[in-house]
This record gives structure tokens, C-alpha cells and sequence, in this order.
């Protein structure tokens, strides 16, 4: 079984090279991709977030979701189970840009995008309409670049939704949610 998963994710990188890029496409996907960096452009909006008292809560939200990603997929999961990168398990396949450190899965890429992306989701739709077809596309930049398997990004969603539900759950229900006024004073 992990050795049909394993070709099957070979088979996916083989097809995105051989026909997807392109020199226009790599440009575009690069920009994505670094954007991704770190969970950059998503701590960066949950930062302004914050300073917003209208979008306080969303910015708490998302915060305690990448704090979730930091803790569970780059610092618990991906030393547990250190699964090589796809241009280390092939030296055939380029990444086109430089060499991520680190292990493999799951994708903190997607995992960051996604978390936030759904916590984005969960406080406007409005603002979905960009947040999500950007987390997508910075999840696909990591297949395009052949530095994360399709089971990586999977994973990295996955986690990233069920960690986007848990922290808008918890900020509305511990930390910003409207409290019940006592009826006996």
C-alpha cells in the first residue's frame, strides 16, 4: 500500500513537470510560493488583523491556527516522520528554486495556508473568495516545484481545516465569544 502511494505521488510530480511548466508559470509560482514562506503573507494579515478592533477576533483566530501548524506539522509531525523531499528521493526532479531544509510532510506551506484560509472563511466569505484560491495556488506551487509529494499537500490541507474549525472554535467559544448576561443581577 505505501508503495503504490508512494509511486502514485511520483506519477503526479512526473505529470505536473512534464506538462505544466513553463517559464510564465514559474514565475507565477514563485511569487506564491514565497509568499508562503514561513506562513508569511498569512501572519502577516492575521498581524494587521489584531490591530484591527473589527477583525480582532479573526486575527486571534488565525493566530492560534498557525500557532496549531508551528506546533503540530513543523515542530511534532515532520521530525516524527521524516520523510525525505521529492528532489531527494529523485535527483532527477528540479525544483527551480532553492532547496527548503527540512522534512517533507506534511506541507507547512499548505497546512499555514489552509488553516488560514478556512479561519478567513469562517469570519467572511467576501474574503474567502481571495484567501482560498490563494492557499490553493501556494499549495500547488509546492507540487509545481517538486519540493513537497501530493500526500505532503494533502495532509497540510486536511490538518489545515481541521485546525482552522478548532481555532475559530475555540476563539468564539473561550476567548471572544459573547458572554451570557447573569439574569439574577
Amino acid at each position: 500500500m505505501v508503495e503504490t502511494i508512494y509511486e502514485l505521488d511520483f506519477s503526479i510530480l512526473y505529470l505536473i513537470v512534464e506538462n505544466l511548466r513553463s517559464d510564465v508559470l514559474t514565475a507565477v509560482m514563485a511569487v506564491f510560493t514565497y509568499a508562503g514562506n514561513g506562513g508569511a503573507v498569512w501572519i502577516a494579515i492575521a498581524l494587521a488583523m489584531l490591530f484591527s478592533k473589527r477583525h480582532r477576533k479573526l486575527g486571534i483566530a488565525m493566530a492560534i491556527g498557525l500557532v496549531i501548524c508551528l506546533l503540530l506539522g513543523n515542530l511534532g509531525l515532520k521530525p516524527l516522520i521524516a520523510r525525505d523531499r521529492p528532489f531527494i528521493a529523485d535527483p532527477s526532479l528540479q525544483t527551480l528554486i532553492p532547496y527548503p531544509s527540512g522534512y517533507s510532510f506534511p506541507s507547512g506551506h499548505t497546512f499555514s495556508s489552509v488553516v488560514s484560509a478556512t479561519v478567513i472563511w469562517r469570519y467572511s466569505k467576501k474574503a474567502a473568495m481571495i484567501a482560498v484560491p490563494a492557499a490553493v495556488i501556494i499549495a500547488f506551487s509546492r507540487l509545481y516545484f517538486c519540493v513537497h509529494f501530493p500526500t505532503d499537500v494533502l495532509a497540510g490541507a486536511v490538518l489545515g481545516i481541521a485546525a482552522g474549525f478548532g481555532a475559530y472554535a475555540v476563539t468564539e467559544k473561550y476567548l471572544c465569544g459573547k458572554r451570557e448576561e447573569n439574569p439574577t443581577e
